[in-house]
């Protein structure tokens, strides 16, 4: 066993500052690090300048959250090891491209609930697409839960972990996909999409949808008609209609 791996009930559970220094010392991935409100110590510092050129994610939390998910001695810091490997979208885009296929992505703007987030990447698998993109923070932890809720399609369905969303789209963009953000507040019928072409869907968060910075940038809005009182859709419900859409018309269009 590894020196840093400082073992609780959870195998992915790292905690103490110097074991999650090693830890990122020796390239570990890490799905985020938990740190105490107002820590600041030599070893802190030390943490700081190692995680200074990495993507992970930091949180600064009260010190009885971190209590509750270890009473051993964490001296403030408590991490947790990714469950999956993270991916470089750009790599993964070429690969796609050069395997000759239409591009089929899917980006995720603040899906913090780890089943919805696992709901989705199952539907995700199934429909065929090729990589998630989720961005470095606000993005649901995925852990056992997101992998059991998923049925294990996050062992098979590759995802991207960027620090800049917005740069990702463009990126997208650029490359010649067409980008189609699903929300409440558009005219347009998910079903009048085509779905044929290189595409990369939009979902939003639970509570605020899509980012208006994202929005923007969208080559088309979609939404899904509903017929019922009720104000809106599930996300991973949504998720799954839009995507077994755009899989029906490329099923169609062989």
């Amino acid at each position: 066993m590894p020196k840093f791996a400082f073992i609780m009930d959870n195998e992915n559970l790292i905690f103490g500052t110097r074991a999650v220094i090693e830890a990122v010392q020796a390239g570990k991935t890490l799905e985020k690090i938990l740190i105490q409100k107002g820590l600041s110590n030599e070893l802190y510092h030390q943490l700081r300048k190692a995680i200074k050129d990495t993507t992970i994610p930091l949180q600064f939390v009260p010190i009885e959250k971190l209590q509750r998910i270890t009473t051993k001695n964490h001296q403030g810091v408590v991490a947790f090891l990714t469950e999956i490997t993270y991916y470089n979208c750009e790599d993964l885009l070429t690969e796609v491209v050069e395997q000759g296929k239409i591009p089929f992505v899917l980006i995720l703007d603040r899906i913090t609930d780890v089943r919805n987030f696992g709901a989705i990447a199952r539907s995700a698998e199934c429909a065929g697409i090729d990589f998630i993109i989720i961005p470095t923070r606000g993005a649901a932890q995925i852990n056992g839960d997101a992998i059991k809720t998923s049925a294990g399609a996050l062992h098979k369905l590759r995802v991207c972990r960027e620090d800049n969303l917005k740069n990702s789209i463009d990126y997208l963009k650029n490359s010649g996909l067409q980008i189609v953000a699903c929300h409440e507040k558009t005219t347009n019928n998910y079903y009048d999409a085509n779905f044929n072409k290189p595409t990369a869907i939009i979902m939003g968060s639970e509570e605020n949808g899509i980012s208006g910075e994202y929005l923007k940038r969208a080559d088309y809005e979609v939404k899904i008609p509903m017929a019922g009182n009720t104000a809106s859709l599930n996300v991973s419900v949504a998720t799954g209609i839009i995507l077994f859409e755009a899989l029906k018309q490329r099923i169609l269009n062989k």
